[in-house]
This record gives C-alpha cells, sequence and structure tokens, in this order.
C-alpha cells in the first residue's frame, strides 16, 4: 500500500443487509475505501481479479463457492494478497481452515466497529489480524499437548472389539493371550482419556482413528 493512500477493501458476504453493514464500517473510516462487493466465493474471485484490492473481507459459509475455497483459489494465484475472514463462526475447524487456505486475518463480524476497522489495518500493514477469542482458541490449541498416537496391535484390537468380539476371541484371533488384549485395551483407554469400550470405539471413529463404519465381516 503506498503512503497516503486508502486502504482498497473488497466485501464478500452473501447477506445483503449483512454486507450493506459491513460497507458502512468500513466506508466510515477516513483511510479505508470500499472498491467492490460479491455475494459468494465465485463472485469474489471475479471481482479480485478485476478490481485487485488491498484486502479482501471475506465470510466463510456462502452459495456457489464458500469462503474457504475462494480464499485458497485467490492465495494459489495472488500468494501476496490478504485475505481477512469475516464471520460469526470461531470453531478451531474454521479458523484452522481458513488459515491454512491462506487468510491472514480472522475477525467476526459481532466485533465492535473499532476492532473491524483496526483488523483491517493491521492486515494491511502487514501483521495478523485476529479476534482476542480467536487468538485464544489458537494459544490453547498449539498448546495443548499432541494425544499419545495407537499403536499398529492397539489399533487392531480396537477394531475387532468395535467388531463386538470380546477379549478371550480377540485373543484366539490374534494368537495372543487374553491378559495381553486387557493389557492393550488398557494402554488405549489411557491415551484416549475414557474408561470404556463403547467410549473408545467411538472417540476413535471421530478422531479418524476408526472408520465410522467400523463393523466388518468376521
Amino acid at each position: 500500500m503506498k503512503a497516503n493512500s486508502a486502504i482498497r477493501v473488497l466485501v464478500v458476504d452473501d447477506h445483503p443487509i449483512v454486507r450493506e453493514g459491513i460497507v458502512a464500517i468500513v466506508a466510515s473510516a477516513p483511510d479505508l475505501e470500499v472498491v467492490g462487493q460479491a455475494a459468494n466465493g465465485a463472485e469474489a474471485i471475479t471481482q479480485f481479479a478485476a478490481l485487485r484490492p488491498d484486502i479482501v473481507l471475506m465470510d466463510l459459509r456462502m452459495p456457489v463457492m464458500d469462503g474457504v475455497s475462494a480464499t485458497a483459489h485467490i492465495h494459489a494465484e495472488h500468494p501476496e494478497v490478504t485475505v481477512v475472514v469475516l464471520t460469526t463462526y470461531e470453531t478451531d475447524e474454521d479458523i484452522l481452515s481458513a488459515i491454512e487456505a491462506g487468510a491472514t486475518g480472522y475477525l467476526l463480524k459481532a466485533a465492535p466497529k473499532e476492532e473491524l476497522i483496526a483488523g483491517v489495518r493491521a492486515a494491511a500493514n502487514g501483521q495478523v489480524a485476529l479476534a482476542p477469542s480467536v487468538a485464544a482458541a489458537l494459544v490453547s490449541r498449539v498448546q495443548a499437548p499432541e494425544p499419545a498416537r495407537l499403536t499398529p496391535r492397539e489399533i487392531e484390537v480396537l477394531g475387532l472389539v468395535a467388531d463386538g468380539l470380546s477379549n478371550a476371541q480377540i485373543g484366539r484371533r490374534l494368537f495372543i493371550t487374553e491378559a495381553t488384549v486387557k493389557t492393550h485395551l488398557l494402554r488405549l483407554f489411557e491415551k484416549l482419556g475414557v474408561n470404556d469400550r463403547t467410549r473408545a470405539v467411538t472417540l476413535a471413529m471421530e478422531r479418524g482413528i476408526l472408520p465410522r463404519d467400523s463393523r466388518r465381516n468376521s
């Protein structure tokens, strides 16, 4: 951005009233200029190519093409561009998906007007613009210890549990003692932070350790 020039902003949101509100907030700052609007990710890509704004304020969940896909597309073609997500969602999955797609900021629509404007300015100056609650969520995720990984044998045992086999049946299937089966189960319970077989299987499915349709013909 050139000195003394307005920061040129493209506003992307599928709700017309919400989009108008964002435009009004941005335009109220003397150093910000709204140069275009888009109602979905596909329009955002077209508008960006035509207008080449300094900042793209990108909604996440939109028809035709969502904000993450549009961000990834724009960033792939123009890695230097600054895309700031502006959304109502602040789940870990949404935040990480946007950042992995190339977004350099993540702000919330419910934030005060001053916070939104400050975030746009920060992003234009090459800083990471994060809503306080989003920043806290990212810090917590980074600081959280990585869950212990199950060994191939533990996954095998858990898979047979998911098939409905008893400890004795699992032992016979794997040619190990029932006591060894119990040891594997206790260790994987500890790693997963659970206390019973059902929760272990459910959590393993949620984490992708086991397929969700884990009952196999045996």
